[in-house]
């Protein structure tokens, strides 16, 4: 008889999972809490996630006030569109829910902005639609501390998984000692 060793059911798996960047856009970043931890943390996860070969998705809200997506990520976006929305949850944005699905998607990593409007909304909309929801907590921000915080505890006790980049980077990538370890290892240094 095998002994065949279970895993935690939340712990990400690349076959299921797709990353989704909300509203880094130049406007709002300037205004934000840590906004280079944010960034460079949405790097990592961007850069980590195209090592895996795992989906990337990215939102922009009302781009035209608040501008396009920084700059600091589009060049490692190349490639991929924008989608674009004027709803604070990505809920509102078309059929991004059920894209997500058909991709057979079922753990969505968030990085984004505001902490507690379009990724907390996010976060409950894609937990009340069957989706597991992993918030990188250091690829997050709002303009005040006490937003993010609130936000952070809310999402949790609503049964969002918190994490960090690199956790999330590590988790995805299951096993040492391949090529994609070393790539990765690179990345978060």
């Amino acid at each position: 008889m095998d002994n065949v060793i279970e895993r935690n059911k939340k712990i990400l798996s690349r076959e299921k999972t797709a990353l989704l960047i909300i509203d880094i856009q130049e406007r709002i970043l300037a205004v934000m809490q840590n906004p280079e931890e944010v960034i460079n943390n949405t790097l990592k996860l961007i850069k980590g996630f195209k090592v895996l070969n795992i989906p990337i998705f990215y939102t922009e809200q009302y781009p035209k006030g608040l501008g396009s997506t920084s700059l600091h990520l589009i060049k490692e976006l190349e490639g991929l569109s924008p989608i674009q929305k004027m709803s604070f949850s990505c809920s509102g944005a078309g059929n991004f829910f059920t894209r997500l699905k058909d991709n057979n998607v079922s753990q969505v990593v968030i990085a984004g902005i505001e902490s507690h409007v379009c990724v907390q909304q996010t976060a409950l909309d894609l937990l009340a639609n069957g989706f597991q929801v992993d918030v990188v907590a250091d690829a997050i921000s709002s303009r005040k501390e006490i937003d993010y915080k609130f936000a952070i505890d809310r999402m949790r006790e609503n049964g969002v998984e918190i994490s960090t980049a690199e956790a999330v980077l590590f988790e995805l990538l299951n096993f040492c000692g391949t090529e994609e370890f070393k790539e990765i290892s690179k990345i978060v240094k």
